[in-house]
Formats: structure tokens, C-alpha cells, sequence
């Protein structure tokens, strides 16, 4: 099997291991949307804000190990110290945040503007998450990918289906059974909802506790400290992306007036979940190629092979970009089902293009990985972060969660220029630029007239999307058939 099929198989793993319980998830969008099930779009704008929190103590609580740990995994002789220092080090500080949170609960809620009675639900999923870190890590450093894949699947699914419980069935239950009238607690909605990850997150910590009885507990100070070195940029990067990702539905509530600010959350998260067909596949696309960057850093000519790897990711995301603006209305019955949501539907363009500067990123982002310079990292994702802070203060006042959407656009793009500047000077790649801007430059051409000319008219959006479909076909035909040989 080629490096490239390799590569593929180890991403449509990962892609299966986050399409499907991103696709379960899924349908919580049209369970929270749908009239009756949240009290109204606001409450779903509530939901969004604790979600935004839960991305940023996630970043906190990893503090760049799991990068640390790829790198060092593959670097260093001694395997099981990696292991065994990397595992004391995210154990002692999971739980030490555990404690701290617990006897803070009262000053987290006043800061961050949530209730107590859910800051307590989200501390203990924040411990049970940040303790399956390094068993995740290891399935991929090891190319577990299909263990992986399952047990994502399996926390999702239980994810799913308890929301489904509570939400749904629980109320109907509780009017024939007193057995289920004793659980059934009116307006606990956004409680059923964390009590669902409270119990998939802890059922995952269960099934991987095989890592925590193999591990050889050996600690390693020195090779602490180099991972620590290594692994504190990553954190700062990690922090900045956050900020980037989620700290929009935090600003909004902030800056908007109250009156309406949970409203316009709720419409605009909603719509942002549209973009999740590009999420999925930059997600998986990057847990396929980060462990593929460091082990074939050694490699010959391993430039090469990172220079294809990106114009696969721009092919194949250009499509994606074109395919769901083409078939966005049609979607957004689909999966936002009540039509309070669909105002915010004009973000849906900017976000997939932003989440496609997203990817290109990650890919560009291996020279400053695999060259131990991940302060770069930190500094492009630092003035990111920046320019989503700086975009977000100064337009949400003016056109509301539009700038925010722009703030996102803005702030990824500048990254892939930043990453691309500096790689040039560190760690050339021979990128086929041309190719590359030649691809996105017409996908988004074809988005513009499909979306802001003839919106819902199929024929010619579906004619849009077989001309470029053509155009790449003519362009990576022997690409393509070489990849779908065995």
C-alpha cells in the first residue's frame, strides 16, 4: 500500500470515527430546534454560550500534550517514559482542576454569567474528557484507528440517545408511569442535556481504562521539561483557537442587548452547525495527517508528500464548499427545523470558507511541528485570535453575529497567509499555488452565483457543481484512479 493510501485509509478511519457521531449529533440540532423541545430559540442560545465555555477549558485542561505526545512518541527511544510521563503529568493536573473548580463553582458561575446547578455538570465532564486525552492519543500515535472510531461512536450514541430519552420520551413517560414521573423535572432541560455527556463521557473513561492499567508509571523530569517546552506554544496556539472558534457566542451575549442577545446566538449557532460538513472533513483529514507528518519527517523528501496532501485537502474541500452552498436550503429544512433559526442562514458561505482556511492550516501547519518551532504556532494563532477579538468588538454593535462570521472569515484566512509566509523561510514546501488559489478561487465563484444569484434554483446550482466536478475530474484524473487502486 502507497504512503498516499496509507494516509487515506488512516483519514477515512478517522473521518468514519468523526463523521458518525458528529452525524448522531446531528440530529440533536433538529431535537433542539424543533418547536416545543427547548423553550425557545433563546434557551438554545444559552446551550451555545456553555458549549463556547466548554471548547476553552477543553484547550486549558490538554495544555498542548496531546501534540507534545505525538512528537516526543515519535522521537524518543524510551516510549513507555513518554507514556508514563505524559499520563502522571495530565492525571495530576485533570484532577487538580477537579478540586480547584469544585471550590470555586460559586465565583465560575458569577464570572461566567451560568447558572451553579450546570457549572456543576460541566466540571465533571471537563475531568472525565480531559482524562481520556492521552488513551485517544495513543490509539492514534499507535494507528488504532478503528478502536478509535468505535468507541467515538459509542460515546456519541449514548449522547444521543439519553437526549433523545429526556427530552423527548421522558416527558410523554412521566404522564402514564410514576416510576418515570419521579425522574421528569419540568424546565430541566439544559440539565437532561449535560447529564447526557456527564454519563458518555464517563461510560468512554471506562472503556479505555485498559490504557490506564498497561501504563508504566515512570516520570521522567527532564523529558517533563522538554515536553512542557515543547508543548506551552501549543497551549497559547490552542487558547487562540478557541477564541477563534467559539468566543463569538460569548462577545455576542456581551456586546448585543440583552433583550435580543440570547435570541441571535441561538439563530446564528444554529446556522454555523450548516458548516459542519467542512468541519468533519477537516477534522478528520487532520487527525489522519498529524501523525503522518511526524513519522515521515524522516523520510525522503518528505516536502514532497506534504505539498500533495495539501492540494488533495483544497481539492476535495472546494467541492465540499460548492456542494453544501448549493444544497443549503434544502439542508437547513433538514436539520434546523423551525424557521425562527433561518435568518441567520446569510452566514452559512462565509463559515465553510473560513472553516476551509481552517484546514488549509492545519496542513500548512506542519513546518513549525515537525521543526520544533511551535512559537510560531502560537504567534499566528495569537494575531488570529486578534483580528477575531478586534473584528468581533468592533462589528457585532453594527450588523450583529455577521460580523462575528466575517471576524471568523478574516481571522483564518490571515492565518493561512502567515503559515504559508514564515514555512517559505523555515521549512520550504514546493506548494502548487497556483493550482491551489486556481481551485478555490472557482468554487467560491460558483458559491456567489449559486447562492446570492440563483438561490434554490437547482438547476443551475446543480449545474454549478457538474461543471467543477468535471474540471477537477480533467485536472486529477490520474490522481484519483491511482488513489483508488488497491
Amino acid at each position: 500500500m502507497s504512503t498516499f493510501q496509507r494516509l487515506f485509509k488512516q483519514t477515512f478511519i478517522y473521518g468514519l470515527a468523526t463523521v458518525l457521531p458528529r452525524m448522531l449529533n446531528f440530529f440533536l440540532i433538529p431535537l433542539y430546534t424543533s418547536p416545543g423541545v427547548l423553550n425557545s430559540v433563546a434557551e438554545y442560545g444559552k446551550v451555545s454560550v456553555i458549549f463556547a465555555w466548554f471548547v476553552i477549558f477543553n484547550v486549558i485542561l490538554a495544555y498542548g500534550m496531546e501534540t507534545a505526545f505525538f512528537r516526543f512518541f515519535n522521537k524518543e527511544k524510551n516510549q513507555d517514559e513518554v507514556i508514563g510521563t505524559s499520563t502522571i503529568s495530565l492525571g495530576i493536573s485533570s484532577f487538580a482542576f477537579f478540586g480547584i473548580a469544585l471550590l470555586l463553582q460559586d465565583q465560575i458561575a458569577l464570572l461566567t454569567d451560568i447558572k451553579v446547578e450546570y457549572i456543576k455538570l460541566v466540571i465533571w465532564i471537563l475531568l472525565l474528557d480531559a482524562l481520556v486525552i492521552l488513551p485517544f492519543a495513543w490509539l492514534r500515535a499507535t494507528e488504532k484507528s478503528m478502536t478509535y472510531a468505535i468507541i467515538k461512536i459509542i460515546n456519541v450514541s449514548i449522547s444521543l440517545g439519553l437526549n433523545l430519552f429526556f427530552l423527548l420520551w421522558l416527558p410523554k413517560l412521566a404522564l402514564n408511569h410514576t416510576v418515570f414521573e419521579s425522574l421528569y423535572i419540568e424546565n430541566y432541560q439544559i440539565n437532561y442535556i449535560f447529564i447526557a455527556n456527564v454519563v458518555a463521557s464517563g461510560v468512554t473513561l471506562l472503556l479505555l481504562l485498559s490504557f490506564y492499567l498497561k501504563v508504566k508509571y515512570q516520570f521522567n523530569a527532564d523529558l517533563w521539561k522538554r515536553m512542557m517546552r515543547y508543548a506551552f506554544p501549543v497551549l497559547i496556539a490552542g487558547i487562540a483557537f478557541s477564541v477563534n472558534e467559539t468566543f463569538d457566542r460569548i462577545l455576542l451575549g456581551k456586546l448585543l442587548p440583552e433583550n435580543i442577545a440570547d435570541t441571535q446566538i441561538g439563530m446564528y449557532s444554529a446556522c454555523y452547525k450548516l458548516a459542519l460538513f467542512m468541519t468533519l472533513f477537516a477534522t478528520a483529514y487532520r487527525l489522519g495527517i498529524e501523525p503522518f507528518f511526524f513519522s515521515h519527517a524522516k523520510t525522503e523528501n518528505p516536502q514532497k508528500s506534504y505539498a500533495k496532501i495539501l492540494e488533495f485537502f483544497v481539492t476535495i474541500g472546494s467541492l465540499i464548499l460548492l456542494g453544501v452552498i448549493v444544497f443549503a436550503d434544502i439542508l437547513k429544512v433538514l436539520i434546523i427545523r423551525s424557521e425562527a433559526y433561518w435568518e441567520a442562514m446569510t452566514i452559512v458561505p462565509i463559515i465553510l470558507l473560513a472553516y476551509l482556511f481552517l484546514g488549509m492550516y492545519h496542513n500548512l501547519s506542519v513546518w513549525y511541528k515537525i521543526t520544533d518551532r511551535t512559537k510560531f504556532g502560537a504567534y499566528i494563532s495569537v494575531f488570529g485570535a486578534v483580528v477575531t477579538l478586534v473584528l468581533n468588538f468592533w462589528l457585532i454593535p453594527i450588523i450583529s453575529y455577521r460580523g462575528s462570521a466575517i471576524a471568523t472569515l478574516a481571522a483564518y484566512g490571515s492565518m493561512v497567509v502567515l503559515s504559508y509566509y514564515f514555512g517559505r523561510k523555515y521549512y520550504p514546501i514546493p506548494y502548487n499555488i497556483k493550482k491551489i488559489s486556481a481551485y478555490i478561487f472557482i468554487s467560491v465563484l460558483f458559491s456567489i452565483l449559486s447562492f446570492y444569484f440563483f438561490r434554490e434554483n437547482y438547476v443551475v446550482g446543480i449545474g454549478l457543481l457538474l461543471v467543477y466536478m468535471l474540471i477537477i475530474y480533467k485536472f486529477e484524473k490520474d490522481e484519483i484512479l491511482s488513489l483508488l487502486k488497491s
